[in-house]
């Protein structure tokens, strides 16, 4: 399955089995089975294919190019000519020289066989239509060995909805136009537009509320071809041959047995008048498709060659073509470099630049992310779900500290509380600009912030599960990345007023092709409002599973590959509920590097770590050990520790983002090739952003960007913003103090405050070092120090007791861990083996329980609490280790 999205955002996958999915099929539907599916669907041909051992190429593209969006306006103006249709988007798909798949018994009849396809979705704001090419001789079987049914099977072209409902789900409507063995023979001979071989389908209008719309122009006289004598012309599909069934209260399930309405045979029809013969005259139209191929195969272009006197189309094959950084170039960013391939090309980013090559930004810029979230979520035991639409979600990123500060706004008071402990809904920001280490990359690095997300929460001990999708698509002509959310499930209740506190913790995220996958347990600690003097609180934990798919640049064999297996450390984690602003808020501050248990004095480098005091919009060098350097980001000049625009008054403050003056996109300098000298745009035309505007130079292009006080406009002018309230940026989170685990926020009023490293801590508040109090002999001589972050312990001596600061000669109190120890040792000779199945705990060297424990006669390892207890749903298999 290969996925893909097209100018509006709608996105879609393609199958080799002839079909555009427009969401990701189940994997129970993966194959041909009974239609209709659960899943919105365009079948021009479904069938199992196979497309293994080099037996057929599947290619898919987006086209924007005026002749192609042409050549489609033409294809619909023919089948629906009251209409006028000037699509803006379309979408291309060629299945060509597939394979039936045979089964375990091989047909010899349909030995050498193959099919060559396509279909074209033509997008405008208002409608959509699908276009489904057959060439002449281009089927070639009309039926597949099925793996359900055991034997062959007619191929079906058909249309679906899908399921659809909010709670209770039930078929949408689907149209089938053909699903029997002369009818998918005929498609290369009939039409419904016309023009032999096309047929022409409206799909996404008001018209199609109740099904697909289907052309009715017949094939005349002067646009059939010569047939066989059996099939001097044949019959289009009206609108009363289609199969289309709305089902809103009564319908048919998909287990149930009975006929669904199919259509009618294409019986044939002959014409009244022959048409004399003679040999026709061509001239070639290109039907410029450059596509994008399976990254193993080569790409190919298709060209439609018109039969002047028939008007029949017929597709041949250009395989010199190939895609080039040529007619390719505004694929990659303005701050990156093409490259040709033996395949194809790829994009990279400049230095001072990081990301993808399709999406490139300064390194050590702080970052915005905006988007909407919607969802339909259950609440405890409630039967009643709390939908929400259209919520703003707004995320501000300090990227070279990997702080993400994310903040989703009108969140019901009725499930607020019951999503704190979700922090991977901000955490997903995150890991995409999390602090890289060397030779690790994090997700904007491998995607650009071009990709689909798709996560598993499951509650340990409460019933149901809650599902989330994030879809990123890149950065907006704002220069803000963009985010879909959606949220549908089920999440365990959580008073009102309470707080939750998540510990600090790694997930392993694990590379292949195209695809992250992670999966971990997680602790969160809920706090419920005082009660009689006492605040109850509660441990938690639920399983977390995520699957991450992007597209790749496949073409540069020499890009370093990614570690198989990279570990995302997530220092900080805070989260919070505002009730009076109905605001839900989940700040996190993430590295990315290798797997590893403890934290080696090789990877304390302040860069890594968070404590290099770099300004904002600088980026940290680590060096050897802890050295590093503070570099200002590409548009600053500084030195590192304190960098400004180079177009900006230190009395000017941004805090708005848009740009004016080209049509509300970033502004780029043409003509300018390497090492040409810069043109400063903002110096040249100093009001080319208009009033209350600053202008930022950068190499190649300038930005506008909004004084303190307003804000860009529908447009594209600054405006004053109405509500100019002070910000408390303690609260919003938005400071740049040190992680709270090492300082504090202290608000002065007005939009003023000041960071203070916490006791046990040095340093300016932005960046604070532990002080290591064992150095101070603050322990009693008879007993051991052990420095820890912001603080430190004291343990006596073996052969003393106390608390550390006072020890005395004597037998210290032995912990559970080591009483349950000595009971079940002490139970057995110990001159004799152990009797296989006894279970002994194991202790750390303070004797507390360790927090994995193992079973050694039966192998199974599971986690424990403070007090040795279960964790539940910690099990593993004999052999494993819990995450």
């Amino acid at each position: 399955m290969y996925c893909g999205s097209g100018e509006s955002g709608q996105s879609w996958q393609i199958t080799t089995n002839g079909i555009i999915a427009m969401s990701e099929p189940p994997a129970k539907e993966s194959h041909p089975g009974l239609f209709p599916p659960t899943f919105g669907a365009v079948a021009p041909f479904l069938a199992d294919l196979d497309t293994t051992d080099g037996l057929g190429k599947v290619y898919y593209r987006e086209d924007l190019s005026p002749s192609v969006t042409q050549l489609a306006a033409e294809c619909v103006q023919r089948g629906f000519p009251e209409v006028s249709f000037k699509p803006s988007s379309v979408v291309v798909v060629t299945w060509e020289s597939v394979a039936p798949y045979q089964g375990p018994s091989k047909d010899p009849a349909q030995e050498g066989k193959r099919n060559t396809f396509q279909a074209v979705l033509a997008s405008s704001d208002s409608s959509t239509y699908a276009i489904f090419l057959y060439p002449e001789d281009g089927l070639q079987f009309y039926t597949t060995f099925s793996k359900k049914d055991e034997n062959q099977v007619p191929a079906v072209v058909a249309f679906s909805q899908g399921l659809v409902g909010l709670i209770w789900k039930s078929d949408g409507a689907y149209n089938v136009f053909a699903n029997d063995r002369e009818s998918i023979g005929n498609l290369a001979k009939s039409s419904n537009s016309g023009q032999q071989g096309i047929w022409v389908f409206e799909i996404g209008s008001p018209a199609t509320a109740s099904g697909v719309v289907p052309s009715d122009v017949n094939l005349g006289l002067d646009d059939g071809a010569e047939y066989d004598d059996d099939y001097d012309s044949v019959t289009s599909l009206s609108l009363e041959d289609t199969g289309t069934t709305s089902f809103p209260y009564e319908a048919r399930g998909r287990g149930d047995t009975g006929t669904y309405n199919m259509p009618s045979d294409l019986s044939p029809r002959r014409l009244a008048t022959e048409r004399p013969p003679g040999p026709p005259t061509e001239r070639t139209r290109s039907f410029q498709l450059p596509v994008e191929g399976f990254p193993q195969q080569q790409p190919q272009v298709i060209d439609v060659d018109e039969v002047e006197e028939t008007g029949v189309a017929v597709f041949s094959y250009n395989t010199d073509s190939r895609q080039t950084c040529a007619n390719n170039r505004h694929q990659c960013s303005v701050h990156a470099e093409c490259r040709d391939f033996a395949t194809g090309f790829c994009c990279s980013c400049v230095s001072g630049y990081t990301g993808n090559g399709r999406q490139c930004v300064a390194e050590g810029t702080p970052q915005r992310v905006n988007g909407k979230v919607k969802g339909k979520v259950f609440v405890g035991n409630s039967q009643v779900p709390t939908v929400f639409e259209n919520t703003d979600l707004h995320s501000y990123v300090v990227m070279n500290h990997g702080r993400s500060y994310t903040a989703i706004s009108t969140i019901p008071e009725t499930i607020g509380y019951s999503l704190l402990p979700l922090a991977p809904i901000g955490g997903i920001i995150g890991w995409m600009f999390a602090v890289e280490q060397d030779g690790f990359k994090n997700g904007f690095s491998i995607t650009g912030g071009e990709f689909t997300r798709q996560a598993e929460v499951t509650f340990v001990g409460h019933p149901g599960k809650l599902f989330i999708k994030q879809q990123f698509s890149g950065i907006d002509e704002h220069g803000h990345l963009t985010i879909d959310t959606e949220l549908e499930g089920r999440v365990p209740q959580i008073a009102f007023g309470s707080s939750v506190h998540i510990e600090p913790y790694t997930e392993l995220y694990h590379y292949s092709h195209q695809v992250i996958t992670s999966s971990s347990s997680r602790e969160y600690t809920v706090t419920e409002p005082e009660r009689d003097g006492a605040a109850p609180s509660h441990v938690h934990t639920y399983q977390w599973r995520q699957t991450i798919t992007f597209q790749e640049c496949v073409h540069d064999d020499s890009r370093p590959a990614l570690p198989r297996t990279q570990q995302l450390s997530v220092d900080s984690v805070f989260v919070l509920y505002n009730q009076e602003e109905r605001i839900l808020r989940y700040a996190l501050s993430n590295s990315i590097g290798p797997v590893r248990d403890g934290s080696p004095d090789a990877l304390q480098n302040p860069c890594y770590i968070g404590t290099h005091g770099c300004d904002t919009n600088a980026a940290c060098r680590p060096g050897p050990g802890t050295q590093f350097t503070c570099e200002c980001s590409i548009g600053f000049r500084g030195d590192g520790q304190t960098c400004y625009g180079t177009a900006v008054h230190s009395d000017l403050v941004v805090v708005g983002s848009g740009v004016g003056g080209c049509g509300n996109r970033s502004c780029t300098a043409e003509g300018r090739g390497r090492g040409s000298t810069d043109i400063d745009e903002c110096s040249e035309q100093p009001s080319v952003c208009g009033s209350h505007a600053i202008c930022n130079n950068h190499p190649g292009t300038f930005r506008c960007e909004c004084v303190e006080g307003y804000r860009f406009s529908e447009e594209g002018t600054c405006v004053a913003v109405v509500d100019q309230r002070p910000i408390n940026y303690c609260e919003t989170g938005l400071h740049d103090c040190d992680i709270s685990q090492r300082a504090q926020c202290i608000y002065l009023g007005g939009s003023s405050y000041t960071c203070s490293c916490l006791p046990g801590f040095s340093g300016d508040g932005r960046a604070c070092q532990d002080v290591d109090e064992c150095q101070l002999s603050r322990c009693h001589p008879d007993a051991v120090c052990y420095n820890t972050p912001g603080s430190f312990t004291c343990q006596c001596k073996p052969g003393y007791q106390g608390d550390g600061f006072r020890c005395m000669p004597g037998e210290v109190e032995k912990t559970r861990c080591q009483h349950e120890r000595e009971h079940i040792l002490g139970a057995v000779d110990p001159q004799r083996p152990r009797p296989p199945g006894l279970f002994v705990p194991e202790c750390d060297e303070h004797g507390h329980y360790a927090p994995t424990q193992c079973h050694g006669s039966t192998g199974y390892c599971w986690c424990v609490d403070r007090d040795g207890r279960e964790v539940e749903g910690t099990r593993t298999t004999p052999g494993m280790r819990p995450p």
